[in-house]
């Protein structure tokens, strides 16, 4: 899973001990040659997806980390492009490789724009937030678009109960409810906090209008249903703040 310029497993004990943010900040020099990072093909998915609904004027990417997402609104929008993260570490990166795009450092449950952006995007970052946490990030996402404004990200169909993924992710889950009750500070990082249905509600209770595209490109499972959703949520053209 890791490459050879990927952390050792020693890294990785150090990181899992930290809080999300330290964690993240020691990860970043080798956070691209890990499986953490977004993949290409779901990220070319949803710049595809995007292409539509466009021309976009001003982006942002919620929780950019070293801004592989960058390339998604750079396809997507005209403007100017902005990534926002809470590790400086992570933003480092982000600044050598995309020297295009402003940065800013700051808590995504506590977002710091207004009416900026036209379309936002996030990737991975939503197992990082405890379910009450997320009507913090979705009103500030709210927020920070303008009217008409669109926040856009993919999320992955659950994999079938029996299946090795099923009980990889349910284990790995587990084990992190077990270190945050025996070790502080917590690392939030669940993959199973985040269900499309739970989501769509916390995005309509933040104000947005929600629908969802297959993203085809990323195949389907066995019962014909989609590996992979796009989440498009609308911001109302009357809205306000």
């Amino acid at each position: 899973m890791f490459s050879a310029q990927g952390p050792s497993l020693r890294e990785l004990a150090i990181q899992a001990l930290s809080s999300v943010e330290h964690g993240y900040d020691l990860l970043a020099p080798k956070f691209d040659h890990t499986p953490f990072r977004t993949p290409d093909g779901v990220l070319d998915a949803t710049a595809e997806a995007l292409r539509p609904l466009g021309p976009f004027g001003d982006g942002l990417d919620v929780c950019c980390g070293t801004g592989a997402g960058t390339q998604v609104l750079a396809s997507a929008c005209r403007g100017r492009i902005t990534g926002v993260d809470f590790s400086a570490g992570m933003l480092a990166r982000a600044r050598t490789a995309h020297p295009e795009a402003e940065l800013v450092r700051a808590d995504v449950r506590a977002l710091p724009f207004a009416g900026a952006f036209d379309l936002a995007v996030t990737f991975g970052a939503l197992g990082h937030l405890l379910p009450s946490e997320r009507p913090a990030l979705f009103s500030g996402v709210h927020r920070a678009l303008r009217p008409g404004g669109v926040f856009a990200f993919p999320i992955g169909a659950p994999p079938p109960i029996g299946s090795f993924w099923y009980w990889a992710l349910l284990g790995f889950d587990v084990t992190m409810r077990i270190r945050n009750a025996v070790w502080r500070p917590p690392f939030v990082m669940y993959y199973r906090t985040c269900p499309l249905s739970a989501v769509r509600d916390d995005l309509a209770a933040a104000g947005f209008t929600v629908t969802t595209r297959p993203l085809a490109a990323l195949g389907r499972r066995e019962d014909g249903s989609p590996r992979y959703r796009l989440v498009l949520a609308r911001k109302s053209n009357a809205g306000s703040g």
